[in-house]
């Protein structure tokens, strides 16, 4: 119901994001799109790149005046740096001034080199950088703009940065985001974000790189989207997929999925209670949150919470990685690009606009509507629903 498509490279003229299936109507500014996409550069550990690009964007189709007209939507983040690279990445038919030839471990570099039968590197770099994020933070921002209309808010958070771990009860609400974003490396927690700063600081100084954890929530998620009947259509397998898809990511978990690999059943799951004021879910609630708000493959209405754990940066300031110059055969290190101590901060972001997009295409396949005023009567319709289900199963 609700898909996107990206294009470009990270040197490239631009990158374009299209996004189709969003209804008619629905309110999108310039200014609302690239303060999400100002979020993405946040925190510490970022390389010079963050502090000097500036994401122009350019809305070329679905909006008028506004509002989103129904189909699609084309969105352009142009580069500001393409003068400095207009002739290494022309699409004109030409010659790389360089050709890299040591492609670096951990990268898609020599997968995608023998893939496409490729005798540079860049020709794979290029679009498997991570700099791609900047499109799908801008769908995930015309997702949010949507899911808001019913009541959906997604917040991140950084639980770990290399050895750093936050505490695991320190967990950011709906109203808390501008106090993430306020913290250096987006942790909630004060204490861990200062010793994360300092584990960051120690990698920094000798050349090295470091991964961590995400945690995302989304708060307000409707009863029932995705579905138990259909293997490709279950919540759990939607939201893990778009965030194993990010760009390092390395492990996905869904609410407590690890712990709960050894705990008995009386511990793991989430007891449910009537509460009449729960109208929203239908007059129930549960106890507790082990399962992510995801049961049977849907949503159950509590907080939909999924970690994200993305692995060290492939490129390293110093580089000592052994690899093989691919053009010679010979035993050597490879290459360097500008790159990041760590991007755990961004991954945040991102992983917000993963989880938007598939809460917005489960919502939008749940109660439809070609016009942004008729998929919320619809989504009323259903609450409603639930609300007097709720009243009716009051005990006698």
């Amino acid at each position: 119901m609700l898909r996107f498509l990206t294009a470009g490279e990270s040197h490239g003229p631009s990158l374009t994001v299209i996004v189709e299936g969003l209804p008619a109507g629905l309110p999108i500014t310039e200014e609302e799109v690239g303060e999400e996409l100002a979020r993405r550069r946040l925190g510490f550990g970022r390389g010079p790149r963050m502090r000097f690009e500036r994401d122009v964007l350019r809305l070329t189709g679905g909006i008028r005046h506004g509002r989103t007209l129904g189909s699609p939507v084309a969105i352009e983040i142009l580069n500001s740096e393409w003068p400095k690279w207009e002739t290494e990445m022309s699409a004109a038919p030409g010659t790389p001034a360089k050709r890299l030839s040591t492609p670096r471990p951990g990268h898609a570099d020599l997968v995608g080199m023998q893939k496409y039968a490729f005798d540079d590197a860049r020709d794979v770099l290029e679009r498997a950088s991570a700099r791609e994020t900047a499109a799908r933070v801008v769908a995930g921002a015309l997702a949010k703009a949507l899911i808001r209309r019913i009541g959906v808010s997604v917040v991140s958070h950084v639980v770990r940065i290399g050895d750093v771990a936050a505490p695991s009860d320190a967990r950011p609400g709906p109203e808390d985001l501008a106090t993430v974003d306020a913290s250096e490396v987006r942790c909630f927690d004060p204490s861990s974000a200062e010793e994360m700063v300092r584990e960051i600081k120690a990698a920094a100084k000798e050349g090295d790189s470091l991964g961590g954890i995400v945690e995302v929530i989304a708060y307000g998620v409707p009863v029932g989207l995705g579905s138990y009947v259909h293997w490709d259509r279950k919540m759990d397998g939607l939201l893990a997929g778009a965030l194993m898809s990010i760009q390092a990511v390395k492990a996905v978990e869904i609410g407590d999925g690890m712990a709960q690999a050894a705990q008995r059943g009386s511990q793991a799951h989430d007891a449910i209670a009537r509460d009449e004021e729960a109208r929203r879910t239908g007059g129930f609630v549960r106890r507790s949150d082990h399962a992510g708000g995801l049961e049977g493959g849907m949503t159950s209405g509590a907080p939909l919470i999924a970690k994200a754990a993305m692995k060290p940066l492939a490129t390293l300031n110093r580089p000592v990685l052994e690899t093989v110059d691919v053009a010679t055969g010979e035993s050597t290190v490879s290459f360097k690009e500008r790159t990041d101590v760590t991007a755990v901060p961004a991954l945040g972001v991102v992983a917000e606009a993963m989880m938007a997009v598939v809460i917005a295409g489960e919502a939008l396949r749940k109660f439809g509507g070609d016009s942004l005023e008729e998929f919320e009567r619809n989504h009323a319709n259903y609450v409603d629903h639930l609300g007097s289900t709720a009243s009716s199963a009051r005990p006698a």
